[in-house]
C-alpha cells in the first residue's frame, strides 16, 4: 500500500523562466517505480543495478544523435557523453537530481557510434498537462547533434533496458574506389572490391541462438555476461556503392556487431570462405577470431532501433499524450502587401 505523500509546489515553466520544471503548479508523487543506477563498461545485456523505490511517473525518450564527437552513450565524468548532456538538459528543465531522474538508454553506444533511436527513460515526482513544453524546451538546450524524437508516458514496468525484445544495428559500407566526402563521418570506407553474395552466406550462419564468446571482447567488469544470444536475421542489402549490414537481436555483447561485420568484410574480400563462420563460433575464443580479422571502426555502426514488449508500452490513464514534436506556424497577415 502507498502512503500518502504531500503535495508540493513547483514553478511553472515560462520562456523567462526557461530552467523551471515543466510542469503543473501542484503535483502528488502517488505511483512507485524503480530507479536504477547504472555501472560503466558491461555488456549489452542485463547490467548490475542496485534498485530503489522511488515514487513517481516514468517517461520514454526516443532519442538521435551523431556519435562522431561523443565517447559513447554511457555517463563519464571526465569526458563528453550523450547520457552526461541529456541529464544535464533534464535536470536544468526539471530542477532534479541526476540520481532522482535515474536516466537510463536501452544500450551503451561506443564512442564514434551513431543512434537513430536509442531509447531512454527517466522518471518525475510529477505529471505533465502536455508533453509539447518540455519536448520543445529539450531540443532547445541540447546541441544539433542530439535530437529527442518522441516522448512518451509509459507504465512503472517499463525499462529502456529489461524490456527489450530486441535491438537492431545497421552497419554501412561504401563500397567504391573514391569515397563519397559526404559519408566519410557515417560509412567505412572499403577500397577492396566485396562479394555481397559471399557476405550474405555468411551472415546466415550468424542466425539462431549461439554463444558469441567469440565475437566479444572483454569489457571493464567483473560481471561475467551471458555470452549467449538469438540473432533474429541478419541482412546485407546494396544501395549502389552503399553496402547497409543490418542486425536484430535478443542482444549483443561488448563489440559483438563490429566484430562480426569486420569477419563479414573479410569474407566479402574473399579472404576467407564463408563457413569460417560456424568454426569461430564453436572455439568460443576470441583469439580465434583475431587470426582472420580486426575489429572495424565506430563511425560506420548506428543503433536504429529497439523494440519492446507491448504491455510495457501500454500508455498509463491519467497521463499527457505522446508529444513527436511540432510544427511552428504563423498567422495570416491581415494587412495587404503592396
Amino acid at each position: 500500500m502507498l502512503q500518502k505523500l504531500p503535495t508540493v509546489a513547483v514553478a511553472p515553466w515560462s520562456p523567462s523562466n526557461r530552467g523551471a520544471s515543466l510542469g503543473p503548479r501542484k503535483f502528488k508523487m502517488t505511483q512507485p517505480v524503480l530507479c536504477f543506477h547504472g555501472l560503466k563498461g558491461l555488456s549489452d545485456d542485463l547490467e548490475d543495478r542496485e534498485s530503489l523505490p522511488l515514487p513517481g511517473y516514468k517517461w520514454r525518450l526516443i532519442i538521435s544523435y551523431d556519435g562522431t564527437r561523443f565517447s559513447g552513450w554511457q555517463y563519464q565524468q571526465s569526458t563528453p557523453t550523450v547520457q552526461c548532456i541529456v541529464e544535464e538538459a533534464l535536470t536544468r528543465i526539471t530542477k532534479l537530481e541526476r540520481d532522482h531522474l535515474c536516466l537510463v538508454g536501452a544500450g551503451r553506444t561506443d564512442a564514434g557510434v551513431h543512434a537513430w533511436g536509442q531509447v531512454a527513460h527517466f522518471v518525475t515526482p510529477f505529471n505533465y498537462d502536455s508533453l509539447e513544453g518540455i519536448h520543445k524546451a529539450l531540443n532547445g538546450l541540447l546541441p544539433l547533434d542530439i535530437r529527442i524524437r518522441e516522448i512518451s508516458s509509459v507504465p512503472p514496468e517499463f525499462h529502456a533496458r529489461f524490456s527489450v525484445k530486441s535491438k537492431i544495428y545497421k552497419y554501412k559500407i561504401y563500397n567504391d574506389t573514391i569515397m563519397d566526402p559526404f559519408h566519410r563521418h557515417y560509412v567505412y570506407h572499403s577500397v577492396y572490391k566485396l562479394n555481397p553474395a559471399a557476405m550474405r552466406d555468411a551472415a546466415n550462419h550468424f542466425v539462431g541462438k549461439h554463444d558469441f564468446s567469440a565475437f566479444a571482447n572483454a569489457s571493464r567488469n567483473d560481471r561475467i555476461p551471458n555470452p549467449v544470444k538469438n540473432i533474429f536475421r541478419f541482412d546485407v542489402n546494396e544501395m549502389g556503392p552503399l553496402l547497409q549490414l543490418e542486425v536484430e537481436g535478443s542482444g549483443f555483447l561488448y563489440r559483438q556487431v563490429r566484430n562480426m561485420v569486420a569477419l563479414l568484410i573479410q569474407v566479402g574480400r574473399e579472404a576467407v570462405p564463408a563457413d569460417i563462420v560456424p568454426k569461430i563460433l564453436a572455439s568460443h575464443d576470441r583469439k580465434e577470431l583475431a587470426k582472420y580479422a580486426l575489429s572495424v571502426p565506430p563511425h560506420g555502426l548506428c543503433l536504429f532501433g529497439v523494440s519492446y514488449k507491448e504491455d510495457h508500452l501500454q500508455h498509463p490513464s491519467g497521463r499527457p499524450a505522446t508529444s513527436l514534436g511540432r510544427h511552428h506556424s504563423i498567422s495570416k497577415c491581415k494587412l495587404p502587401f503592396y
